[in-house]
């Protein structure tokens, strides 16, 4: 069992309008995202099934070309291998849940 406190955990600053924290288990990741109004990840897939939680803020999602538009407390599910980005609409924070792991990013 480990206990983890997001002020202590490395925080990636991905472009000057996100960043990025990350846990990760044996078959999960879980992730913490701050976005300045304007910032967001581009279009892109992975085989990782994802789970996105509003903690605060507004965020614009593309995923597979639908647009969706998640609020403060809203969640959203994102199926492996389907097209998505993302957008703040204004200053945000994300949690998201992403399984299996992201092995990738644990490669830096």
């Amino acid at each position: 069992m480990n206990q983890y406190c997001w002020e202590t955990i490395e925080k990636e600053q991905l472009s000057p309008l996100l960043a990025r924290q990350a846990i990760h288990s044996e078959t999960m990741t879980l992730a913490r995202f701050e976005m300045r109004k304007g910032g967001g990840v581009p279009e892109h897939s992975h085989a990782n099934e994802q789970i996105t939680t509003i903690h605060a803020g507004r965020v614009r999602f593309l995923l597979d070309g639908k647009e969706i538009i998640l609020n403060t407390g809203e969640s959203l599910h994102i199926p492996a291998h389907v097209p998505h980005s993302a957008e703040a609409l204004e200053d945000a924070i994300a949690f998201e849940v992403f399984s299996p792991p992201r092995h990738d990013w644990m490669k830096k």
